[in-house]
């Protein structure tokens, strides 16, 4: 399988590039600047994209098998909302114009549902600091549940996985679609390795068509 990869240099993209080689796919990552990659791997391409240049990603994801996108441009930009909303946008006419069907989508757990009415981000204690972000990747799930040329799923991370903590792959996880998967203690939680490990898997099975759908342990 031939993976073009948005945003290969980021938190879950870096992941997802090295799971996604280690199963021996071709990968065009992408990034803003790919410089950051060191891995060597006959299987790698790369390409210094800016996303918002349409007819730049459109070259660089064209004849790939299925799309994959962790663009996020940045929890502590200022212009997170707008830039998210535009950068998603974009990425979305690049791959309908690339004649790409298969399209992944790395959203926020935000827009998840606790109860049939109140999401993840209703919740009056959810943090103010990436608010706007996850308001942003709520607001383009709708956007793409209206998408009909592409075979499009949009995955929500569980609410716990996040930078700055301990990760450890184990190989496991179960799935949701959209509710939060909680343990038996409560928590929703999932290593970045894990969550490269469920997109991969998403990649290869296409177990997600026109859905949204998250993952934890």
């Amino acid at each position: 399988m031939k993976i073009a990869l948005i945003g290969a240099t980021g938190f879950v993209g870096a992941e997802v590039l090295k799971e996604a080689l280690d199963r021996k796919h071709k990968v065009v990552a992408i990034a803003r600047n790919t410089d950051k990659i060191q891995i060597k791997d006959d299987l790698l391409t790369t390409e210094s994209v800016d996303v918002k240049n349409v007819d730049e990603l459109t070259r660089a994801v064209s004849g790939s098998d299925v799309v994959v996108s962790t663009f996020n441009p940045g929890w502590t930009n200022p212009n997170i909302y707008d830039d998210f909303l535009e950068g998603s946008k974009a990425i979305q006419e690049a791959v309908k114009k690339s004649g790409v069907k298969r399209f992944i989508v790395v959203g926020g757990a935000g827009s998840l549902y606790l109860d049939e009415n109140t999401r993840v981000i209703d919740d009056p204690n959810f943090p103010a600091a990436i608010k706007p972000g996850a308001l942003a990747a709520s607001e383009y799930l709708d956007i793409l549940r209206k998408e009909e040329d592409l075979d499009w799923t949009y995955f929500s991370p569980a609410i716990s996985m996040a930078p700055g903590k301990p990760q450890e792959r184990k190989n496991k996880y179960r799935t949701g679609l959209e509710h939060p998967v909680f343990d038996q203690q409560g928590n929703s939680d999932l290593s970045v390795q894990d969550t490269a490990v469920v997109l991969v898997d998403e990649a290869e099975n296409a177990a997600h068509i026109r859905q949204r759908f998250t993952a934890a342990y």
